[in-house]
């Protein structure tokens, strides 16, 4: 049996790719020390792997900001908007590259940068390519080629990693209706020709092809170009050993297509549909190979070793070892770097866990016990240690699945107590929504933020100083009062309608909360690349969770002290927490997410108790949840649904409760966030030029929305002359009465001077709506 990886985190163990690219952003590095550090964690990363023992170490799974933007640039697909950077400003690559993920506003040219959604199921963000009629591709990246060279000089032969061209274009949207980029794929296939003949030129034995729509429905054209695309790499190179990589669930319907596919070996995720190998195995051509994905690569739990061993027998038993493969799932990119870098996780929990390294390392041992496989059994008598090691492996699992601060019964109580109502409002919003309009006396179109301000880098240092004890509890807390009193009286000053505190006091809004829950643990290093260099630490829930005290009452009416505008109180939601957590695999997740609405409802009354008259709970990870087969979201968006409900049908009328979701498609599932029956939902609209409420208009929406009116994930700072033409759009479809103007998410990532001077920019468009309104009224 061979080993091989998918792809590995690329942000660097401690996140050095992270601030290099800050840090290049700002001016403060060249573009040769960001190019070093990267080259660096390359390295690093090639060599860990070849260490461990991986056969197939992959190579261009490294990004300096996403891989599918990688994919653009490798083929041209570079929006018209952006030449003029190349061009007339003779800019490098590089800046090309960051402007089309990031926008460019300088230099006379203000440029908005390409959509961003999430991938797939993860939380991860990608970003989208742009399609248009008879587009044309040339070979204008060459990185693919420079990084299995670069391996290659340090000894290491890679297996060079690609987004597959199908799944290229299907990741994409077309800019303008009346034609489908599928029919794209003929323009686009030279160019990949081009690619694997620099690469097989280099030495290039193996190349990895990511399919991962697959997993997915495909339509009989998609599945006729998904044929001709490896029937046109056969002809030209036939003696280039392939591999097609699938992941993030079963192949399903298209299990005899990947099995036609004239590739050379086939990746499956076992982990999300271990099913599939058996029907696989009786489908699978002559001299395929299967790649066995058998280590989880989306969440952090210790591999069981005899389950896996159990699926390496099966195939094993079929093909014969040599066209077996073992492997991670998917991409290891969705887990933190290095389990050893954490050494204040408690002892017993972190001994139920894996990171990426130790992944990799798993990946190794399952090969190495696998080859000891007979017809029904593994026989280890010649080799003891790894008769030790599958002990050891079975008492870690036995150590979590027994002990006693997993199970609380006095959660398992409350749960069982939920009752239909729980998930009711008192009223139909048409009747709240008089109350509500009453009691807050808004503005048309009123003004408010996501949640979180800029956090400074002396907000950071206090955190950290804390964290170390070198700040007193009291000296915190009083640099933290001090932080939010600014931020309230300038929003007070701005002349905002509904105000935030600021969040200061967060460190990362499901991080923040978990602390503050029973069934949480924490890492110190455990971060996970989010989008660009924005890197989040997910919480481990691996045990019954509760809410030990209030979580954010006391810094909410605080701030509600200081202004007589009303004050949000900011809330997670139960799918987000769940979502962007690493979940216990031991229960459904739909249980764990209803734990956590219980905890997240008590927080709502309690805020509600203080006099706090507006709620958020966000859940931008409401659609990140749907499961990849349309077939399984019904029941999904069930439950998600009524745990959203649960958590927020605690207050009365008079309080008005909102949601935030953003990086979506919201067409396919309107009707469920209808269901959830926010009074104010705000969404992601900006980098969509507003076409995200269409879903919206054509549904008829009834409650009340705000369609952010600037990126705030680019620091481009847009006009308030765009901002109104962006609401302009939005009344087109939806009543102005039932509108809001907002950033479409929070500030935090921001810097102040920018965050201020957007802010008064859609301040000034808020009150230009008015005004023009209020005119038209008058006539």
């Amino acid at each position: 049996m061979q080993t091989h990886n998918l792809g590995y985190p690329r942000i660097g163990s401690r996140r050095e790719l992270k601030k290099a690219c800050e840090k290049y952003w700002s001016g403060q590095i060249s573009r040769q020390e960001l190019f070093n550090q990267g080259y660096a964690i390359k390295a690093d990363n090639w060599r860990l792997q070849q260490r461990a023992g991986i056969d197939w170490v992959p190579s261009n799974d490294f990004s300096y900001y996403d891989q599918v933007l990688d994919h653009c640039l490798m083929v041209g697909a570079i929006p018209d908007r952006y030449h003029a950077i190349l061009v007339e400003k003779k800019k490098h690559e590089l800046d090309l590259y960051f402007a089309m993920a990031r926008g460019y506003q300088r230099d006379g040219l203000d440029v908005k940068a390409m959509e961003m959604t999430k991938w797939f199921d993860t939380n991860y963000h990608y970003i989208v390519p742009e399609f248009h009629k008879n587009q044309q591709f040339e070979l204008f990246s060459e990185k693919v080629i420079h990084e299995f060279e670069e391996a290659k000089v340090q000894g290491i032969l890679t297996k060079p990693v690609l987004l597959a061209p199908v799944s290229f274009l299907l990741l994409g949207k077309e800019k303008v209706a009346g034609f489908d980029r599928i029919d794209l794929l003929d323009n686009l296939l030279p160019v990949y020709l081009k690619v694997l003949e620099k690469l097989v030129g280099y030495g290039a034995e193996w190349v990895q092809f990511d399919e991962p729509f697959l997993a997915l429905s495909l339509s009989d054209k998609e599945q006729t170009a998904m044929r001709r695309t490896y029937s046109v790499i056969k002809k030209a190179f036939p003696h280039l050993k392939t591999m097609v990589a699938t992941y993030f669930g079963g192949l399903d319907a298209h299990l005899g297509l990947a099995a036609e596919l004239p590739v050379c070996a086939l990746h499956l995720d076992l982990v999300r549909a271990p099913h599939q190998l058996g029907s696989l195995l009786e489908l699978v051509r002559p001299k395929m190979s299967l790649s066995l994905g058998l280590v989880d690569g989306r969440n952090v739990w210790r591999n069981d070793l005899q389950a896996s061993l159990d699926l390496i027998r099966l195939a094993v038993n079929k093909l014969g070892s040599d066209r077996v493969w073992v492997a991670p799932s998917c991409s290891l990119l969705h887990v933190p770097c290095d389990l050893e870098l954490e050494s204040g996780l408690d002892a017993e929990i972190k001994g139920w866990l894996a990171f990426a390294k130790q992944k990799i390392e798993e990946v190794v041992l399952l090969q190495r016990i696998g080859n000891h496989t007979r017809q029904d059994r593994v026989d280890l008598k010649d080799t003891p240690w790894l008769g030790q090691t599958l002990e050891q492996n079975r008492q870690y699992l036995t150590s979590r699945n027994t002990s006693t601060r997993i199970h609380n019964e006095a959660v398992k109580t409350a749960l069982a107590s939920v009752l239909p109502s729980h998930s009711q409002r008192s009223s139909p919003y048409a009747e709240r929504h008089k109350l509500q309009t009453e009691a807050l006396a808004l503005p048309l179109f009123p003004t408010t933020t996501i949640g979180s301000f800029p956090q400074t880098k002396e907000v950071r240092q206090w955190r950290a100083r804390y964290k170390k004890g070198e700040l007193s509890l009291a000296a915190y807390e009083n640099l933290l009062k001090a932080e939010t009193e600014r931020c309230v009286r300038w929003q007070d000053d701005l002349g905002l309608d509904v105000l935030v505190h600021g969040e200061f006091e967060r460190n990362d809004m499901v991080e923040y909360f978990g602390e503050q829950l029973e069934g949480f643990a924490f890492t110190t290093n455990g971060w996970v690349q989010s989008y660009g260099s924005r890197c989040v630490k997910p919480p481990i829930i691996y045990g019954d969770v509760s809410r030990k005290h209030p979580m954010t009452v006391d810094w909410t009416v605080f701030a509600q002290s200081l202004t007589r505008r009303p004050m949000k109180g900011m809330l997670t939601g139960p799918i987000t927490i769940l979502q962007w957590s690493f979940v216990r695999n031991d229960q459904p997740r739909k249980d764990t997410c209803f734990q956590i609405a219980l905890a997240i409802r008590e927080e709502v009354r309690d805020l509600e108790q203080a006099g706090i008259r507006v709620i958020q709970i966000d859940e931008p990870a409401l659609r990140e949840g749907l499961p990849l087969k349309t077939s399984e979201w019904p029941d999904y968006l069930d439950w998600a649904v009524t745990a959203f409900r649960l958590s927020a049908s605690v207050v009365g009328d008079h309080t008005q409760i909102h949601t935030h979701m953003c990086y979506s498609e919201f067409n396919d599932i309107i009707s469920h966030i209808a269901a959830m029956d926010a009074d104010v939902i705000t969404i992601e609209c900006s980098r969509s030029q507003m076409e995200l409420l269409d879903a919206f208009a054509a549904f008829e929406y009834p409650n009340e929305i705000g369609p952010g009116v600037y990126d705030i994930h680019a620091p481009r700072i847009p006009s308030s002359e765009e901002m109104i033409e962006l609401m302009e759009k939005a009344i087109r479809v939806v009543p102005k009465e039932r509108l809001w103007v907002n950033p479409d998410c929070g500030l935090k990532t921001r810097g102040w001077e920018e965050t201020q001077r957007a802010l008064e920019e859609m301040v000034k468009a808020a009150d230009g709506l008015r005004a023009k309104f209020a005119r038209k009224a008058d006539m």
